[in-house]
């Protein structure tokens, strides 16, 4: 693929820039295409013939540089690339967003990590079961690894503002529900105030990652999870919250034709129950309130899907399924109150 066919990255430049700052890395001309999935920073896969790498950089014409913050995903997958936490080894960070490159933004390179990001329950059919509950298992012991590494140990002390993170956390998320008002929502404000009225006392704060799930990782051919990817939402914070989204992911959602699916209907899929009393087993940490992190989830993409349609309604997000994302945001929304007031069990 020619350079200029690449939206937002000049490849002939990145070849420069790596030329002075790595000499000897790469031993060819640069050809690279846009890896599809994202729906916020752009990843790309650039190769010398040789050896892949992939470059992330901030989404074109974006305003809030501290919401693609490529320092930060840097500096978290540097951190961790020496634990037993699987992310990609760090080759590049480059700051200065005229470097001529990726034109007008910073941005980093990493090593490319073979392997199959599973987004749905579809895509695990191949393995069957037995694979499938190994796959989503190993998930759950990854991120007790994660939530295990201490902050100051690999430098990360200062990350993030563990204290009242929850509180925060509400209440960013209410301020991003109220700035994609557009309509009567049935349940969104009884769900935010049952939140906030029975916040629970934090966990022990550890590494979060802030979207952990199974297509946010990578599994290689022996069901291995070889790298664990997006890390745009990392911080210091309550671990439970990366539970919490993961056992949301893990139940039904019982919406048809959704252009949003959890892995929860494969064969051989571990149950939500199975999924927290594993994480309980080897972190050691107290679950009791996990209902709430759950319920809190349902809220964060109800409030997520809302934006898109709202963006939809006035012309700027177009694509297959968004149509139809308006219609999902009530489904999350009773979700999240069924969560929280009669627990996982019923919910």
């Amino acid at each position: 693929m020619p350079p200029d066919d690449l939206p937002g990255l000049d490849l002939d430049r990145l070849r420069g820039l790596l030329d002075g700052e790595r000499p000897g890395l790469v031993h060819g001309p640069l050809t690279g295409r846009l890896i599809e999935g994202g729906r916020s920073n752009l990843t790309y896969a650039v190769t010398d013939g040789t050896t892949q790498w992939v470059v992330r950089r901030p989404p074109l014409g974006h305003v809030l540089a501290t919401a693609h913050d490529m320092r930060r995903e840097h500096r978290v997958i540097s951190a961790l690339y020496p634990t037993a936490v699987p992310v990609p080894r760090p080759v590049l960070l480059c700051e200065d967003p005229e470097n001529g490159a990726a034109p007008g933004a910073p941005f980093y390179v990493m090593e490319f990590v073979p392997g199959t990001p599973y987004r749905t329950a579809g895509q695990l059919a191949p393995i069957g079961p037995a694979r499938t509950r190994g796959v989503v298992l190993s998930l759950v012991d990854t991120l007790v690894e994660l939530h295990s590494v201490d902050p100051a140990e690999v430098g990360l002390a200062d990350f993030g503002r563990p204290e009242g993170f929850l509180d925060r956390q509400l209440r960013r998320w209410g301020k991003q529900l109220d700035a994609s008002r557009n309509r009567e929502l049935a349940g969104i404000d009884e769900l935010l105030a049952a939140l906030g009225r029975a916040l629970p006392r934090s966990s022990a704060p550890a590494i979060v990652h802030g979207d952990y799930r199974l297509d946010n990782v990578l599994i290689d051919a022996d069901d291995r999870i070889a790298a664990i990817l997006d890390w745009e939402m990392s911080t210091l914070g309550d671990p439970l919250t990366d539970l919490g989204l993961l056992v949301m992911y893990s139940m039904p959602l019982d919406a048809p034709d959704s252009p949003v699916s959890t892995t929860a209907e494969a064969a051989g899929h571990p149950s939500p129950a199975e999924l927290i009393e594993r994480y309980a087993a080897r972190s050691g940490r107290d679950v009791s309130a996990i209902a709430w992190y759950t319920a809190f989830a349902w809220f964060k993409l109800a409030v997520i899907l809302e934006g898109i349609h709202y963006r939809y309604t006035l012309g700027q997000t177009v694509g297959a399924g968004f149509d139809r994302i308006g219609d999902l945001v009530p489904v999350f929304i009773e979700h999240g109150l069924t969560t929280l007031h009669t627990g996982l069990q019923e919910g």
